[in-house]
C-alpha cells in the first residue's frame, strides 16, 4: 500500500486547495494525503484554516458539538477548552505568516526539514502566490497609480518565496495556481511567466513541468496549456486559472499524451448554477436605509416591474415577463435569512452533490441577504428577467434608460457588464473577491428574489461543502470565498498528484 503523502500549503487563503487534497483517499479508503503546514498572512483566513484543520483531525466525523452549534445557530464552542491537544495541533499546522517578510523562512524551515525526513521525500507543495499584480484588473488599477513601477512591486516576485520553499522541501511534486493574467504579465520588459517556469524547473533536484488539462507531447510547452477551465471538470463556474504541475526528475511521468486531468464529456453536461443553488431556501433582498419590511420591499419590486413594463426601450419578452409579476404570477419570499434547510439534506445523487451536502446539517449557514437601493433592485430585477427570457446576461446598453446608473462614464463601454445575472442553465461566471464589495456581478437568477448571491450560494458555486464554516463578518466571508481555489477541483487535481507519485 502506498505511503501517506505530506502536504505543505502556501498562500493558503481559507483552505480550498488543502480541503481538496486532504480529501483524497487511497484504494482502501484511508487518507492519502496529510497537510502538515498551511501558511496564510490574513488573520481571519487563518481562523478559518485553524477551524477546518481542527475538524479534519477527527477522522471518523466532525465532533457533535460542531453540528449542535451550526444547527442551533449559536456560537461555536471554545475548542481549546473542549479539545486542548487537538486545538493546539491545529494551531501549529495552520499559521499566520507573511511569506517574504523577515524571519518567515527561518520560522518554517525546521518544519520543512522534518516533513521531508518523516515522509522520505514523499511530499507535495501546493499554493498560489497572491495574484493582484498579475490579474488584468490589478494591472489596470496599477497603471492608474502615480509613480507605480512594476519592478518595485514585491507581489510580482512572491513566487520566489514559493521557489525558495520548493528548494528546501524538494517534494516529489508541486502544484502552483495563479490567474490567467500571469501569462501576459511583464516586468522589466520581460514576461514574468517564463521566469516562473524557469525557476520552478530548476528548483531542488529539478522538475518536469506538465500541464494538467492539455495533451502532453514533450518538448516546448505552450503557456496556455497550463490553463485549467473549472467548468470542464464538474465545477459549476467558468473559472479559468493557471495550474503548473511539477514532477521531480527522478520520478517517471505517465506514458502517452492524454491530459492528466480528464474533462467531463461535453459542454451540455457541465454543472449549472441551478443544479447547486436551486434547492436552497428562497429569500428576498432588503431595502437600503428603509425599515426591514417585506410588504414595503414587495411594493418597491412591483414599482420597478411597472417601470420595466412601461419602458418603450425594452423588448416585448421582458415587458411581458414584468407584466406577469404585476399580475401576481410570482410568489415573493418574505424572509431575508434562511433558518432551516429545506431540500438540502441527504447525501445527494451525483459526486458533486455528495461533496457539498452533509446529512448532519439541519440548518444552512451564511444564507442571508444584503440591502440594495431601489435603483439597483430595478436593475437586478431587469437582469434576472432578461436572463430567464434570453439565457444570457444583458449588457448595460440593453437596460432601459430609466434604469441606467448615473455614472459619468457609463457610455464609455468600459462597464458593459456592470450588472451581471448568473444564468441558471449555465455555469456561473468567475466568483472573485469583488463579490465582497457589491453584488452587481453576481445577481441571482430568480426575479422574484431580486438580490445578489449570498455567501453560501457563492460558496456552493466555489464547491465548498455546506459544513465549511467561514470566520469573520459577511464581507470577510465573501472575500475568502472569492479568493479560494474550488475545493472540488482541488480534490480532482489531488487525485492526479496521488497517482503521479504512487
Amino acid at each position: 500500500m502506498p505511503q501517506e503523502i505530506g502536504i505543505i500549503d502556501l498562500f493558503a487563503g481559507p483552505g480550498g486547495l488543502a480541503e481538496g487534497f486532504s480529501s483524497v483517499k487511497k484504494a482502501d479508503g484511508s487518507r492519502a494525503m496529510k497537510v502538515e503546514l498551511s501558511i496564510e498572512k490574513e488573520a481571519v483566513e487563518v481562523r478559518t484554516l485553524q477551524l477546518r484543520t481542527f475538524l479534519r483531525g477527527f477522522e471518523h466525523g466532525f465532533p457533535q458539538e460542531y453540528y449542535e452549534a451550526l444547527n442551533s445557530g449559536s456560537n461555536l464552542p471554545d475548542w481549546a477548552e473542549l479539545y486542548p491537544r487537538r486545538w493546539e495541533a491545529a494551531c501549529q499546522e495552520a499559521r499566520q505568516i507573511e511569506l517574504g517578510s523577515p524571519q518567515a523562512f527561518e520560522e518554517i524551515e525546521p518544519i520543512l526539514k522534518s516533513t521531508r525526513e518523516r515522509y522520505h521525500g514523499h511530499t507535495v507543495l501546493i499554493g498560489g502566490p497572491p495574484c493582484q499584480a498579475y490579474s488584468l484588473a490589478g494591472r489596470s488599477r496599477n497603471r492608474g497609480k502615480v509613480g507605480y513601477v512594476a519592478e518595485d512591486d514585491h507581489r510580482h516576485f512572491l513566487y520566489r518565496e514559493y521557489v525558495r520553499i520548493l528548494d528546501a522541501l524538494n517534494p516529489a511534486a508541486f502544484v502552483m495556481e495563479n490567474v490567467k493574467g500571469m501569462l501576459s504579465s511583464k516586468v522589466g520588459g520581460g514576461e514574468i511567466f517564463q521566469r516562473v517556469l524557469d525557476d520552478l524547473r530548476n528548483a531542488g533536484d529539478g522538475y518536469q513541468l506538465m500541464p494538467l488539462a492539455a495533451e502532453r507531447h514533450g518538448g516546448e510547452i505552450n503557456a496556455r496549456d497550463f490553463v485549467v477551465r473549472a467548468e470542464e471538470h464538474g465545477v459549476p463556474q467558468a473559472r479559468h486559472r493557471v495550474f503548473i504541475v511539477g514532477l521531480r526528475n527522478d520520478l517517471m511521468p505517465p506514458a502517452g499524451a492524454q491530459p492528466l486531468l480528464q474533462p467531463v464529456t461535453a459542454s451540455d453536461s457541465w454543472t449549472s448554477v441551478s443544479e447547486v443553488i436551486s434547492d436552497m431556501p428562497r429569500i428576498r433582498s432588503g431595502l437600503s436605509r428603509q425599515p426591514d419590511d417585506a410588504a414595503l420591499w414587495q411594493r418597491q419590486i412591483l414599482d420597478q416591474a411597472g417601470l420595466i413594463r412601461a419602458a418603450s426601450d425594452v423588448d416585448a419578452k421582458i415587458r411581458q415577463a414584468a407584466r406577469r409579476l404585476l399580475d401576481g404570477e410570482a410568489v415573493f419570499p418574505s424572509q431575508r435569512k434562511a433558518t432551516r434547510s429545506f431540500g438540502i439534506r441527504g447525501e445527494g445523487k451525483t459526486d458533486l452533490e455528495r461533496w457539498l451536502r452533509d446529512p448532519n446539517l439541519a440548518r444552512i449557514q451564511d444564507h442571508d441577504t444584503r440591502s440594495h437601493i431601489p435603483g439597483d433592485l430595478g436593475r437586478y430585477l431587469f437582469a434576472a428577467l432578461y436572463g430567464a427570457e434570453h439565457g444570457s446576461s444583458p449588457k448595460l446598453s440593453q437596460f432601459p434608460e430609466a434604469l441606467q446608473p448615473q455614472h459619468r462614464n457609463r457610455a464609455s463601454g468600459a462597464f458593459a457588464d456592470r450588472f451581471r445575472v448568473q444564468v441558471e442553465s449555465r455555469p456561473s461566471s468567475t466568483v472573485t473577491s469583488h463579490i465582497s464589495k457589491d453584488g452587481h456581478y453576481f445577481i441571482h437568477p430568480d426575479p422574484a428574489q431580486a438580490r445578489s448571491l449570498t455567501v453560501r450560494e457563492a460558496a456552493r458555486l466555489q464547491t465548498f461543502p455546506d459544513n465549511y464554516h467561514f470566520c469573520g463578518n459577511r464581507t470577510r466571508k465573501y472575500h475568502q470565498v472569492g479568493n479560494a481555489v474550488p475545493p472540488y477541483l482541488a480534490f480532482k487535481i489531488g487525485e492526479v498528484i496521488r497517482d503521479l507519485i504512487d
